[in-house]
């Protein structure tokens, strides 16, 4: 049987083959799971792309920087 899995839209890391965090959007889920985010750990979150698009503009317009600061 062919995988017919989505194909990853974004890597967050790309610079191992650890099992990088993924983007995904499975048109095929319920509309409230079709983003999905995948960790390294083979963990996801799943939300509706409405939810994603606030995550979007919620980093850039800044909110989410300190997150970024606390980790440097």
């Amino acid at each position: 049987m062919p995988d017919t899995s989505p194909e990853p839209i974004a890597t967050f890391c790309g610079k191992c083959d650890c099992g990088c965090p993924q983007l995904f959007v499975d048109v095929d889920a319920p509309a409230d799971k079709r983003v999905r985010i995948t960790d390294d750990f083979g963990q996801q979150v799943q939300m509706s792309e409405e939810q994603f698009a606030d995550l979007v503009a919620q980093a850039k317009g800044g909110e989410l920087d300190r997150l970024v600061a606390a980790s440097a």
